[in-house]
């Protein structure tokens, strides 16, 4: 074995002993130095290192290397004496005697290693397994941080580079780092920021840039943040690309990641790439989502003085960026959580507009902006609304700026001025285009799209750059166009595009709503000044009023008690003047004013219809009925019962148009829509309270409150029992109480049941009265059933028998119909429950008869003519 060999020899002997390599490694050794090609390669599988590591001298201090490999001299540090164990240098000089046999010193083996990395290199890569690296790592990181860490030029701390070799403790450390940022600033951009700036500073590069996504084009880079351009505050300001980031747009597209420096002769990019750039060494790698989708491409760089990008560089960019996926996703994750938030909030405030407030459409148009503005982060926005009429767009507040006050209630200011319109044609513009195609425009560049109109730009000196312009519908039509201006940071994205689209939604429903409510507002508008106009004409004259209080109210009027009083002796004014009467003479004026009775009366008069049958006469029969057993009965009914029954007889059918509750119905007339049920007896009630609201016709204006609400309740309760629908369970239901002996004036569900029963008797009490006053009836009844049986028989409906104008014969069968299924029943059960009523029912049972006669007759006539 010759020297050579054996100095070799004595070197591994030497450094075999882990003690020494263990103290050099912690003390000297630089983390940054190791390589991981063949950690862990058993040592059975060792190659020799005689063709990779230097050979050693026979003689160390005359052939120890005192040059480095550009030749330069080494300055030779102070002997440090290796005091540590059985291995110092006292113990290797007594147990060897001469110069050549003697084991090299641990300065000796030290020096040489400083001198010649490689052999420490190739020999920890041949020799020492995992385990043992592991320790001296550990080790070395703990002996580390005793000492004050320094601060690389771009302003971070290196204790989180190496995050292959880095000890869990300073990996725990970066999460940690990441996850207070993410608190502190939770958007995806801060994060990308912190994550590209700790990957600069573990693989010592002098700069990076980060290359965002387009909004539409996800394999498109549009936007750029460099460490070199920070604001005030120390965070980064976005920068547009205007150059051709040849580089980067390559990793984009092909999710691989690239090393390069300048002179490289890589056929996937240009050799001159980087000729007119300070950077002579590049490395880029692509920033992915979890699903594989672009997020960003971070473009690490060094200048000359600088070395190229290993591979191991690149292990610890993808290692860094593993875990910073995760935070970026997360940051996207919380960015879509809060907007989702800000946007349920909106919602929510919009509804509470619509259905609490009622807002103004100028009012709820300005909310709806302001909060669109902020929703996408734009400068400006507009709202545009469809004129389906004339084909134009239309806005009154056309422009909401970010320097203008965007609180909702902050604007009532600016609605309270005189709005200007502005209109154009649908076509025209970016709007007009949205508003006919329906299509969402996200426009990156304005000035070069055809479509986009410079005028108002050229007029106001504003730059518009990018336009994000959508259109909004209901029920499937578009009812206007939202466009939002200039991003404040970037593009408008996807994610704008589908938030707004969310929010046209509602933003539709409230504009919709709105609208609804300003037809509203107008209709009741409208309708009071219609109000207004009936009230006028049909409200009795003071000339009528002054007329009757001329004439006077008799003192007496001979047999208007009567169950045979007949209405058609007397001309309309002196019913009016015999109601008055009757009602004086049931009630007395000291708890009524004369003068509103009066008017009360006279406009009850105005407001019956010109009909055959449900006219005025009617109305006051009705009511002389109702007075008749009211004063042949004066101790069956209250005080209250008896106003309610009184006014309630005299107003039960008030405005009828001469048509049944069934033909309202078929023809779907308003009323119909209003009252599903007794249509025209609500609507009787109804005129009836209206008219008592008008001015000086408050009859009931000295009743106490309690006293008002009662009698109003009775009146009503009293003019719907005169729907014959409601006859039949009311008649049962009293029968059966009588029958049963069950009946119970004191009862007051049993007192509303009898008021009903009187109510229907007065209703019919034509069929009481005596024949000629009878017949009288029957002819204007039929007339009005005929009017109504010919406007069926418009409709292409088939009346029925007793409304057919071609079946007269039919009269006196329908007669007989109503005599006996209605009329003797409910006097029949009146007279039971109050037998001063008597006559009624004899009447009635006489007119029977003649019906019954004039029916035979017919019989025989039709008989002989057949």
């Amino acid at each position: 074995m010759n020297g050579e060999t054996l100095a070799k020899t004595k070197v591994y002997v030497y450094i075999n002993c882990f003690t020494f390599v263990n103290i050099y490694v912690c003390n000297y050794f630089g983390l940054y130095s190791i390589r991981t090609t063949n950690i862990g390669k058993h040592p059975g599988n060792t190659k020799s290192s005689s063709a990779t590591s230097p050979t050693l001298p026979v003689r160390w201090k005359s052939h120890v290397k005192t040059t480095n490999n550009k030749g330069e001299q080494i300055k030779r540090k102070p002997r440090r004496r290796n005091k540590i164990g059985p291995h110092s240098d006292e113990h290797i000089s007594r147990n060897h005697a001469n110069a050549d046999d003697r084991e090299p010193t641990s300065y000796q083996v030290a020096k040489y290693l400083q001198c010649n990395p490689e052999f420490l290199d190739t020999y920890i890569m041949d020799e020492i397994q995992l385990e043992q690296l592991e320790r001296w790592m550990i080790r070395k990181t703990q002996r580390s941080r005793k000492v004050t860490q320094s601060v690389s030029r771009n302003g971070r701390k290196t204790s989180l580079s190496r995050w292959k070799f880095c000890v869990h403790a300073d990996k725990r450390q970066m999460l940690q780092d990441l996850i207070h940022s993410l608190q502190l600033r939770p958007t995806k951009m801060h994060v990308l920021w912190e994550l590209a700036s700790c990957i600069c500073s573990a693989v010592n590069a002098d700069g990076f840039r980060l290359y965002l996504t387009d909004a539409s084009d996800s394999d498109a880079l549009h936007l750029c943040l460099s460490n070199s351009f920070i604001d005030e505050n120390g965070d980064p300001k976005p920068l547009r690309i205007k150059s051709d980031a040849a580089i980067p747009n390559y990793v984009a597209k092909t999710r691989e990641p690239i090393r390069f420096s300048k002179g490289d002769d890589d056929q996937r990019l240009s050799h001159d790439v980087l000729d007119k750039s300070e950077m002579a060494h590049v490395m880029c790698q692509p920033i992915v989502y979890p699903d594989g989708s672009l997020v960003a491409v971070l473009e690490l760089w060094r200048r000359d003085c600088g070395s190229p990008f290993y591979e191991e560089d690149e292990e610890i960019g993808c290692s860094y960026l593993v875990w910073g996926g995760i935070a970026i996703h997360y940051a996207h994750l919380n960015l879509v959580g809060l907007k989702q938030r800000k946007l349920n909030d909106f919602l929510l405030a919009v509804v509470k507009s619509i259905f609490q407030d009622m807002v103004s459409m100028d009012m709820l148009v300005s909310k709806v902006m302001n909060f669109a503005q902020r929703l996408v982060d734009a400068d400006r926005a507009s709202l545009f609304l469809v004129d389906s009429k004339s084909k134009e767009l239309y806005a009154t507040i056309f422009d909401v700026g970010c320097d203008e006050k965007t609180a909702m209630n902050e604007n009532e200011n600016e609605l309270n001025k005189a709005p200007k319109e502005i209109r154009f044609p649908l076509g025209t513009g970016i709007a007009g285009q949205v508003a006919m195609t329906g299509e969402i425009l996200n426009i990156v560049d304005a000035y070069a799209d055809s479509r986009f109109n410079r005028t108002i730009d050229q007029i106001t000196g504003y730059k518009t750059e990018s336009i994000l312009c959508m259109p909004i519908f209901i029920r499937g039509n578009i009812i206007g166009v939202v466009q939002m201006v200039n991003k404040r940071s970037g593009y408008f994205s996807k994610e704008d595009e589908e938030a707004f689209e969310m929010f046209a939604v509602y933003c539709g429903l409230a504009l919709h709503h709105a609208k609804l409510y300003d037809k509203i507002r107008r209709s009741e508008q409208k309708y009071r000044v219609a109000l207004e106009v009936l009230s006028y004409h049909n409200t009795c004259s003071e000339t009528e009023v002054e007329k009757c209080l001329v004439e006077g109210i008799p003192l007496k009027i001979p047999g208007i008690d009567s169950y045979d009083f007949s209405p058609f002796v007397i001309d309309d004014f002196q019913k009016a003047i015999y109601s008055v009467f009757m009602f004086k003479d049931l009630f007395g004026l000291s708890r009524f004013d004369k003068n509103s009775l009066i008017r009360f009366t006279l406009t009850v008069k105005k407001n019956y219809r010109r009909v055959p049958y449900h006219n005025w006469t009617h109305g006051f029969s009705v009511a002389n009925t109702m007075y008749s057993i009211i004063k042949n009965c004066p101790n069956v009914f209250r005080p209250n019962e008896c106003l309610a029954l009184f006014i309630g007889s005299l107003c039960h059918d008030l405005d009828h148009r001469g048509k049944n509750n069934k033909f309202m119905l078929d023809t779907e007339s308003p009323l119909a829509a209003i009252y599903s049920t007794s249509t025209m007896e609500h609507h009787h009630f109804n005129q009836t309270v209206t008219i008592l609201q008008q001015e000086g016709h408050n009859i009931f204006g000295k009743l106490n409150s309690s006293e008002y609400k009662q009698v109003l309740s009775l009146i009503k309760h009293c003019i719907l029992a005169t729907d014959l629908a409601l006859f039949f369970p009311n008649k049962d239901k009293l029968s059966k109480l009588v029958d049963n002996e069950q009946f119970s004036w004191t009862v007051a569900e049993h007192r509303m049941l009898i008021q009903t029963i009187a109510m229907t008797g007065a209703d019919l009490s034509a069929s009481a009265k005596p024949w000629a006053v009878q017949t009288e009836t029957v002819k204007v009844i039929f007339a009005e059933f005929y009017d109504q049986g010919d406007e069926e028989k418009k409709a292409g409906r088939q009346p029925i028998a007793m409304m057919d104008r071609d079946q007269p014969e039919q009269q006196a069968a329908s007669q007989l119909g109503f005599l006996n299924g209605i009329c003797i029943p409910c006097y029949t059960l009146l007279h039971r429950l109050i037998p001063e009523t008597k006559p009624m029912l004899e009447m009635c049972n006489e007119n029977l008869e003649r019906w019954q006669q004039i029916s035979q007759e017919n019989q025989k006539k039709a008989q002989q003519q057949s």
